[in-house]
């Protein structure tokens, strides 16, 4: 069997563990030990895998993962996803639609939680139960929802586009102040989409109680730590004043500060984002141990280098062959979960990148996207399933009809990205490491 031969056997069998619900981690360690030794012999295979194991768990870079999480756990914790609620509410939640209250506090959490599924979470506990008083269709306040909880993988920090980062070898800091104005970007598209779907049918999205100028100005204090969070954590990465990992850990020291200050974080509750946080951690950097494995395996076996010398020949321009790439990427999520999808295919698809001449970062930004797309769509739709678990009461193909114009959203977005990849390259023009 050739080397090539053998790296599409082995893709294959990674797609059937997956199936099977072997852990994604393990079943990439797996199949990339097997392979390479297949390839290259035991004992090079064994020498490998002892390699990646203590680099990974010995890497000074990953540590800034443990930081950004245990940021987003103790925010929980604290209470500041309740206030940064209250605090949109109370601004916007009068209006017919206004519960796109919601779009805005996902962007602001995303800000200093790096999960999707831990802001859509977060916010659907808190927004599920106005939505519902104040008669929203179930469709509209699910899918809103489940679709702006994607803001948290994009809007820094984000935990894939660490594992991105990292992966690659690509600055982790460029990537954080990449997916700010796309970030941006589609939380007002995702606000606009409510804002049409109220304006075309009225009774989805009815108006709120109005609230004083006085009740408003007095809520949006509940947003002041939050920005101070990000203006610390990444504002002091977009200027150098910190490495990704002390930023990591000003965030998370600054958000435990918080909760200690205004007294809502207690032992009990610490212990318990403590524990997720490690918890989540450890998930992560057991992936990219097994992606790292993986991507030796695709390397020898010459796949991605194939691959890239056929779609470079291809008589089609590189804009092309990108939207080829991102479609796989929007399929692909229909099947895996999003974090699984971009650790399998990086090796695979970065070489291409590169080789056809696409800027890294900006690449990175669209991936997000396309892993925004997975975890809203089915049948793997991880969000979706947190919604359903958060509302019981509210039937899967309720939420899934929700997602569909959002979905639309992040088509356009990803679009105007591709036209225009300055959108992604502009702020990070600015760093220079």
């Amino acid at each position: 069997m050739t080397s090539v031969a053998a790296g599409i056997v082995g893709i294959g069998l990674l797609i059937i563990l997956f199936l099977l619900r072997m852990p994604v981690a393990f079943a990439m360690g797996f199949i990339g030990l097997v392979g390479f030794a297949y390839l290259a012999g035991p004992e090079p295979a064994l020498s490998i895998l002892s390699q990646d194991i203590f680099e990974q768990f010995s890497s000074y870079p990953l540590t800034v993962i443990p930081m950004f999480i245990l940021m987003g756990t103790f925010a929980f914790a604290s209470g500041i996803s309740q206030r940064l609620y209250k605090t949109t509410y109370a601004w916007v939640g009068q209006f017919r639609g206004g519960l796109t209250a919601t779009v805005f506090a996902c962007a602001g959490f995303g800000a200093i939680c790096g999960s999707s599924t831990a802001t859509a979470a977060t916010m659907g506990k808190i927004a599920l139960p106005e939505m519902k008083k104040y008669n929203y269709g179930d469709a509209l306040a699910a899918g809103t929802v489940a679709a702006a909880g994607t803001l948290g993988i994009l809007i820094p920090p984000s935990t894939i586009l660490i594992v991105y980062g990292i992966l690659t070898e690509e600055s982790i800091g460029k990537l954080f102040i990449a997916g700010v104005l796309p970030g941006l970007l589609l939380s007002l598209f995702f606000a606009a989409t409510v804002l049409v779907l109220c304006a075309r049918n009225p009774s989805i999205g009815p108006p709120g109680v109005p609230t004083s100028w006085r009740v408003k100005l007095r809520a949006t204090t509940g947003i002041i730590e939050t920005f101070i969070l990000f203006l610390l954590a990444i504002g002091g990465l977009f200027l150098g004043w910190f490495s990704p990992t002390q930023a990591g850990a000003i965030g998370a020291g600054g958000t435990l500060l918080i909760g200690l200050a205004r007294r809502q974080l207690s032992w009990q509750s610490f212990f318990e984002a403590s524990k997720d946080g490690l918890r989540t951690s450890c998930m992560v950097i057991f992936i990219i141990t097994g992606a790292v494995i993986f991507g030796h395996f695709m390397a020898i076996s010459t796949i991605p280098f194939v691959l890239a010398a056929w779609l470079g020949g291809l008589p089609i321009s590189p804009i092309a062959v990108m939207v080829i790439i991102i479609f796989i990427y929007f399929i692909g999520g229909f099947f895996m979960d999003s974090m699984a999808l971009i650790v399998v295919t990086i090796p695979i698809f970065f070489p291409i990148v590169l080789e056809l001449g696409f800027d890294p970062i900006w690449f990175g930004v669209i991936i997000v996207l396309g892993a925004e797309m997975g975890v809203i769509t089915p049948p793997v739709g991880v969000n979706v399933f947190v919604i359903k678990g958060i509302a019981p009461d509210i039937p899967l193909e309720t939420i899934f009809k929700g997602i569909l114009p959002f979905l639309v959203a992040l088509a356009i977005v990803t679009i105007i990205l591709v036209i225009f990849p300055q959108i992604a390259t502009f702020l990070p023009s600015f760093i220079s490491y």
